[in-house]
């Protein structure tokens, strides 16, 4: 156990981890997905500024973009894994989905692992918790009770949301959905006349039947947010979703 000047136990160090992606709403989905995690999270847009980030604070785990401008993500990770102060640190690409060269690359390059875009928040966890093991795989959620619009194959439903995280929500309804099947839904987080969230979600896991998973819920499903949308500016969108989850998890 470390100690400081006076003999006394220090706190553990807290583990850092550095997102890397020129784009903004990308790093705050990942973000999103670690609210959890008792990390200190730094963040980059190129791979410049990502090396001059590893170097002053040596983080323990990198998750970086392959295409983004100045320097790509595959050379970013090659010169981190070719020098010898740097090279232990796990990088984790982020690639296009069926892009099958840039998982070759990046391999080639020497990542420790790979995700691929639209970044799926279960795979996300599972994965950097692989490499770091305080990240916490369970995300927080709050009480949401709230009608959501369900839009897919040009149909649109209605639902009751039950609760609602950062990366998604869960709904009771007693519609067949499968497992992984791509939609759109909307709702609104204070009142009818507030501007809508809006995003592409995917169903991430099925509650119904006997056999469900919680029993405490009514039968329905778990859907991811690929993408927040939202009435005008998307960021603005984001930034009202995760203030509201900050606060009623604070308040609740």
């Amino acid at each position: 156990m470390r100690t400081d000047g006076d003999g006394l136990a220090a706190a553990p160090a807290i583990p850092k981890i550095l997102l890397v992606d020129d784009v903004q709403l990308f790093l705050e989905i990942e973000k999103g997905f670690l609210e959890s995690s008792p990390v200190r999270i730094l963040t980059a847009h190129n791979g410049e500024e990502a090396l001059e980030v590893i170097r002053r604070e040596l983080p323990s785990l990198v998750v970086m973009d392959i295409n983004m401008p100045r320097l790509d993500g595959i050379t970013c990770c090659s010169m981190i894994k070719t020098d010898p102060a740097l090279a232990s640190i796990p990088v984790i690409m982020v690639t296009n989905a069926g892009r099958a060269d840039d998982v070759r690359q990046s391999w080639r390059a020497g990542c420790d692992d790979f995700l691929e875009k639209p970044v799926n928040g279960r795979v996300f966890l599972e994965k950097t918790h692989r490499f770091l093991q305080v990240i916490e795989r369970r995300k927080r959620r709050v009480a949401f009770d709230r009608e959501v619009i369900l839009q897919m194959a040009g149909q649109e439903v209605g639902a009751l949301a039950v609760d609602l995280s950062y990366n998604g929500v869960y709904v009771a309804t007693v519609l067949d959905l499968p497992a992984d099947a791509e939609l759109m839904l909307s709702f609104c987080l204070l009142d009818a006349a507030s501007p809508r969230i809006i995003a592409r979600g995917r169903v991430a896991w099925l509650n119904v039947g006997s056999g469900r998973r919680k029993q405490n819920y009514p039968p329905g499903v778990g859907i991811e947010f690929r993408e927040v949308i939202g009435e005008g500016l998307a960021m603005v969108r984001m930034n009202e979703l995760r203030d509201f989850v900050d606060l009623h998890r604070e308040t609740g």
